[in-house]
């Protein structure tokens, strides 16, 4: 036999499963869900049906109101998250994919000869240095040209090779394997070599926008210092 509540709730166009059924409450929005309209509706069947000599308390209902409307007011607000959050998200993976096809420098040993010939990069130093050296190889591991940048103060020094080796050949257009050394008065400074690379592809799918770099492998975007 239905109760009053559940003839209420039919009254209203909410059914309520039968005892039978597993403990859920059936809306026209949602199982187990009530929505805006659902509490309105409620709360006008509640109204309409008390009993005038004892009515529903005021502040309870005061309450109730605020909590509902403290929950849809969250409910629309993750909604509009969500949607801020996608676009957002739409717009980094545009913003990175314009890195392809440019060069950026970047902590690496392997560099390609530029289309004039030559490469070019900078070294990091962690100290001041009398003497700083930067070597270029081929990938075979022999020495075609060492480059004297001299003393540097701490920080970043930029160098340019011309592409040509130690006799004066054209060493072609690479790989090259660029390794750099840095002393002051005989003791080392800790060095990183900086070199330029094209960007082959772009990844965002980590969450982390990753560049892949012919010859150095997926950096992560944080690891860029300068774009060309």
């Amino acid at each position: 036999m239905a109760s009053s509540f559940d003839t209420t709730l039919s009254n209203i166009g909410i059914t309520r499963a039968s005892t039978a059924a597993a403990p859920t409450t059936t809306t026209a929005a949602a199982a187990g869900t009530l929505n805006q309209n659902d509490f309105l509706k409620l709360m006008t069947a509640q109204m309409q049906n008390q009993d005038p000599f004892n009515p529903v308390d005021n502040t309870q209902m005061v309450a109730q109101m605020a909590q509902f409307s403290s929950l849809a007011g969250i409910s629309e607000m993750n909604t509009t998250m969500k949607a801020i959050s996608d676009k957002l998200g739409a717009t980094s993976a545009s913003d990175a994919m314009g890195y392809v096809g440019k060069t950026v420098l970047t902590e690496g040993s392997t560099a390609y000869g530029r289309t004039g010939g030559g490469i070019a990069g900078s070294v990091e130093l962690a100290g001041a240095a009398t003497g700083v050296n930067v070597t270029i190889s081929d990938m075979n591991g022999v020495a075609l040209k060492t480059m004297p940048l001299g003393a540097q103060a701490k920080g970043t020094v930029g160098y340019d090779w011309d592409g040509k080796d130690s006799t004066g050949a054209d060493a072609g257009s690479g790989p090259f394997t660029v390794s750099v050394n840095a002393q002051n008065d005989g003791t080392s400074v800790a060095a990183t070599g900086l070199v330029w690379a094209p960007v082959q592809s772009v990844s965002t799918t980590t969450g982390t926008t990753i560049l892949t770099l012919p010859g150095i492998g997926e950096v992560p975007v944080s690891a860029v210092r300068q774009i060309g």
